[in-house]
């Protein structure tokens, strides 16, 4: 036989920086990554500990029962009192394009980044991020727009298509987004999405346009486009919520049961006209 192996043959993971370093050779070869490959997944195993499917304090899945709790989380630990990373209490993260509320899940990733690799490197450790991200900006800004924008596209890829982690989505103009675990859903989610979360979220619009035009009447020209510009994104937003709300008020007041043994397909159906398409 011969001793010479393809190298798309080879079974040994190996990571290039970008997919145009990779040789023509190893094309085809599901073991070859990037380096935005590797920071995805650490990104999605950072989200997994958010919602408590995963544990920086256990091995393996924590919470993979319907209806899991943050208080079944807390029994599988070794020790409830002193948690490394707890997950977040109400199984809802929103992802907006500015930080809004306490639970933001950009904030709540750099607290996991802070968590694991320490504070001394938590700077250098974002921006490492953010490179290997590939987009324009500040590491903070870099990591929201992946969230806003590629998140949930990279999580349909990788369970093929059978989302586990759902993404309510107002729309293109970015009006309110969040993520909630399929595992920990309860009837009464969405109604706890749109009192907790989307009604804040539209009395900051409100104020954030009140607080714009207040600044128009004493504007110079250059101030005033960018103010034009800013009020007309937050209408935008604003409108886009309001149609969402209405949406998800419908759908909370029916109270909808799930059943995970219907699997994800069934069950992502019952609140499409609320939740991003999977694509």
């Amino acid at each position: 036989m011969p001793i010479e192996v393809e190298d798309k043959y080879v079974s040994v993971a190996r990571i290039f920086d970008t997919a145009d370093e990779i040789p023509e050779s190893y094309k085809g070869n599901k073991y070859v990554r990037t380096k935005r490959d590797e920071i995805t997944s650490l990104i999605s195993y950072a989200v997994g500990c958010m919602f408590g499917r995963y544990s920086l304090d256990v091995d393996g899945l924590v919470l993979a029962d319907q209806g899991a709790t943050v208080d079944d989380y807390l029994a599988k630990m070794p020790n409830s009192d002193h948690v490394t990373f707890m997950p977040d209490s109400d199984n809802v993260l929103p992802i907006t394009d500015d930080e809004y509320f306490d639970d933001d899940i950009v904030r709540y990733f750099i607290d996991f980044v802070r968590t694991v690799y320490g504070e001394e490197a938590l700077e250098q450790n974002l921006a490492f991020i953010a490179e290997a991200l590939g987009s324009k900006g500040t590491s903070r800004e870099v990591i929201r727009t992946y969230f806003l924008k590629d998140f949930f596209k990279d999580h349909c890829q990788t369970y093929k298509k059978r989302p586990i982690y759902w993404l309510f989505d107002s729309g293109k103009k970015n009006g309110f987004k969040c993520l909630v675990y399929m595992h920990r859903y309860q009837p009464d989610l969405l109604a706890r999405i749109r009192t907790d979360y989307v009604h804040g979220q539209q009395e900051r619009y409100r104020a954030q346009i009140g607080y714009a035009n207040d600044a128009l009447a004493d504007a110079e020209r250059g101030e005033r486009v960018r103010l034009d510009k800013r009020v007309k994104k937050l209408n935008d937003q604003l409108k886009e919520t309001i149609a969402f709300e209405e949406k998800l008020h419908h759908l909370a007041d029916q109270m909808i049961k799930i059943d995970l043994d219907d699997g994800v397909k069934v069950n992502y159906a019952k609140f499409q006209d609320v939740l991003a398409k999977i694509k």
